[in-house]
């Protein structure tokens, strides 16, 4: 039985007690310029994206050892409690709020959700609610804490998660949706292309990834026998086929609305995510390695990483090649990076943050304006601003993320101890920190 703390319950009683006192009334709920097919078309994506989140739990608790399986989804399902509210009170606000400088948004704009169930639709997404587009972007920023959680699996205080993600998402996460996403963000404004996450979400989580394996050292198994094998293969492909489909409604949805960009969106993705899952296992193979379900499932996770920021910019056979150079590309920065002393557990910088990167490049080079006429030529047809802001925007993403990550884990590490103890790692997060097992449940520790 573990001391009672009553601080986390009630800061969240009194955000309920805010909450009465700030209903966000709407007045009159605007209904002109909104179209009924680009609502329910988005209302299924906003949905779509939502469930990638638990694919992730199913994609990276089958990867983890059988004493860890349950501590590694929670992490994923409690970022959908915790992000929804920390998106209603503030983080709409600052992603996408007045911009203050083109750094960052207003938080007294939509401080908890005032104005927006009756306010203007997005100017990027006019035929849409609000509220509509507030909530498939909050999706979005549900997942990209969940995704760094694979590279400091197995060893992490869940407390000291909680409030890692809480801070990552308010200084990480939405200043850059901020430059990337809103009209006058500088990045935005510089004409950067990242049509449904690459930078804002997989860069950001990959280099964040990165900083966490650093700063946690590795795991006391590891580079030793005592490494166990994945708990659950069948939970890896489990969550691979949720994350795919999932995909669909995070970059098909981003063309906010039922129209022919969104089924361009559509088919890049699914092409991009089979490309790069072959080319992952045979690259394998190349190597003398035998072609197996987890390869697959690694790969095709990372062609859609790739796709991500090119996919409503390029056209269906260029995101094969996008597909299979990212696949083989992260396949060997995974390789490399089992030979060193970074212990990122579920490799989720070479995923991620390699894969994020590719896409990001790739659509400097590849994007084409008869594709998106919102966007211009990359450098394949002529277009060199495009390729150089792209380079500059990867160089200067990768370092506020990854600095900023090492600083809000060095600030929660001073709050909250973020590894866990020797002995409870050996146990096991499962028991050691929910007293609970895959297998039937545990007497209290």
């Amino acid at each position: 039985m573990q001391k009672p703390n009553y601080v986390p319950l009630v800061l969240l009683l009194a955000l309920g007690l805010l909450a009465t006192f700030l209903p966000a009334i709407p007045t009159k709920i605007v209904t002109e310029g909104i179209d009924t097919g680009d609502t329910a078309w988005m209302l299924c994506a906003t949905a779509l994206v939502l469930f990638m989140t638990p694919g992730l739990a199913f994609f990276y608790g089958g990867m983890v050892n059988s004493k860890n399986v349950i501590s590694t989804m929670l992490q994923s399902f409690v970022a959908m409690g915790i992000v929804s509210l920390l998106w209603v009170v503030v983080g709409f606000s600052l992603a996408f709020g007045h911009s203050i400088g083109g750094f960052i948004g207003d938080p007294r704009t939509f401080f908890m959700f005032k104005d927006v169930l009756d306010g203007k639709p997005w100017s990027l997404a006019a035929t849409i609610p609000l509220a509509l587009f507030a909530f498939f972007q909050m999706k979005f920023a549900i997942i990209t804490p969940a995704l760094i959680t694979g590279s400091f699996a197995e060893r992490i205080n869940f407390k000291s998660y909680v409030l890692f993600i809480v801070l990552f998402s308010l200084l990480v996460y939405t200043p850059l949706a901020h430059w990337t996403w809103h009209p006058d963000g500088f990045l935005f404004k510089l004409g950067v292309l990242d049509f449904a996450g690459g930078t804002v979400v997989h860069m950001s989580a990959g280099w964040a990834a990165l900083a966490s394996a650093i700063y946690l050292k590795p795991r006391k198994s590891y580079g030793t026998e005592a490494v166990l094998p994945p708990a659950n293969i069948p939970f890896v492909l489990l969550g691979t086929g949720l994350l795919w489909f999932g995909w669909f409604g995070f970059n098909a949805g981003s063309a906010v609305g039922a129209n022919p960009l969104a089924v361009s969106a559509f088919a890049t993705t699914n092409v991009a995510a089979a490309a790069a899952g072959l080319a992952w296992i045979l690259f394998d193979v190349a190597r003398g390695r035998k072609l197996s379900a987890l390869g697959f499932c690694i790969g095709a996770v990372v062609g859609l990483v790739a796709i991500t920021p090119a996919s409503g910019f390029v056209t269906v056979p260029v995101s094969i090649f996008i597909g299979i150079v990212a696949g083989m590309t992260s396949n060997f920065f995974a390789h490399m990076r089992s030979k060193s002393r970074i212990d990122d557990t579920l490799d989720v910088f070479p995923c991620h943050g390699i894969g994020g990167m590719v896409g990001m490049i790739m659509t400097g080079i590849f994007a084409s304006k008869a594709v998106n006429a919102a966007a211009v030529d990359g450098l394949a047809y002529g277009g060199t601003h495009l390729f150089l802001v792209h380079i500059m925007a990867l160089v200067l993403v990768s370092a506020f993320a990854f600095v900023g990550s090492m600083a809000l884990l060095k600030l929660t590490d001073l709050i909250i101890p973020l590894r866990v103890s020797a002995e409870e790692e050996s146990l096991g997060l499962d028991v050691s920190q929910h007293e609970e097992q895959i297998y039937g449940n545990v007497a209290s520790v």
